[in-house]
């Protein structure tokens, strides 16, 4: 990744031949991205994907909710650096937001997520499905409240990711199936050492997926710890 370069205009790159035009000369529309936080703590891949999505969408658009009042008062050195917006409150209790206006990205929605749905909704909802293993369905919490949902297709994400190619097809209005895809891809550490995701990622010129800055640390020291417990 060209370290002038953001998470989004490296993606640009990534996925067209065209000259990049800058944020603040294409004047896109910004949208809310809402990520209702479903775990019981903050874990560091948490960290680590929050602070990607923060960095793709802007921090002034990034909306964490339903954090645990413990979590809030106790937030990562990184959130606050970032000024990411958080709050205790879930989003039906944020006035600023329409439900009307608001998309629920949901695998088990029947519409797919499109270019048009840029001018159709002002935030995009993230619940936890998107990053589960096994999937455990905990955005029906938020489906049946109601919101229009779309999909991203039919693989799991993690949840940055799936911010990523909202960005995409929403901003850039790239459609769907025109972004580079790896689905579950093997990250080896080693000649004998290796973890296979299971999730579908953006794929980047290097054939790679694109992760969060230190995920891969993490996730060779998770799997180190797994081997060292068995």
């Amino acid at each position: 990744m060209n370290p002038s370069y953001g998470i989004e205009e490296w993606l640009r790159i990534s996925l067209s031949d065209k000259p990049i035009v800058p944020a603040y000369m294409s004047q896109p529309r910004q949208h809310a991205f809402i990520v209702e936080h479903m775990e019981a703590g903050m874990f560091p891949w948490c960290i680590a994907e929050y602070k990607a999505i923060a960095n793709t969408v802007g921090a002034e658009n990034f909306h964490l909710t339903s954090l645990p009042k413990s979590l809030l008062n106790d937030l990562p050195k990184e959130f606050r650096e970032l000024s990411i917006q958080a709050t205790s409150q879930p989003i039906t209790k944020l006035a600023q937001f329409s439900k009307e206006r608001v998309c629920l990205l949901d695998l088990q929605a029947e519409q797919v997520l499109s270019p048009d749905d840029a001018e159709k909704f002002d935030c995009f909802l993230f619940g936890g499905i998107l990053g589960d293993d096994p999937p455990r369905d905990r955005t029906a919490e938020l489906r049946a409240l109601g919101f229009s949902g779309r999909n991203l297709r039919d693989k799991q994400m993690t949840t940055d990711t799936a911010v990523a190619v909202t960005i995409l097809v929403t901003r850039d209005k790239i459609p769907i199936n025109e972004i580079p895809y790896i689905d579950f891809p093997e990250l080896r550490f080693s000649k004998h050492e290796a973890v296979e995701m299971p999730f579908r990622y953006i794929q980047g010129n290097d054939a790679q997926p694109v992760l969060p800055e230190g995920m891969r640390e993490l996730i060779r020291k998770d799997a180190d710890s797994a081997l060292d417990f068995n």
